[in-house]
């Protein structure tokens, strides 16, 4: 199949209009600019979610903070 080549479209993940997928969309697998927007703000406001097990609110590791203060887990590594 030299010289033929093949466009392969695909579904827009936010608004479901075909689009191009291939380096010359810059935009890709999306649309358009505004499409990939919409598609980060519901990542950042968290609408999105990947499975896992359930965290364990007990474990100051799982939740994210030191135990006795509540505070961000500090930057400073033990060794």
């Amino acid at each position: 199949m030299a010289g033929s080549s093949r466009v392969l479209l695909v579904d827009c993940p936010a608004c479901a209009r075909k689009t191009e997928y291939s380096p010359a969309n810059r935009w890709r697998p999306f649309c358009s600019e505004r499409c990939k927007r919409i598609d980060l703000g519901a990542w950042a406001s968290e609408q999105y979610r990947i499975a896992g097990a359930p965290l364990d609110p007990t474990d100051p590791a799982e939740a994210g903070t030191e135990p006795a203060t509540g505070a961000p887990p500090s930057s400073k590594q033990v060794h």
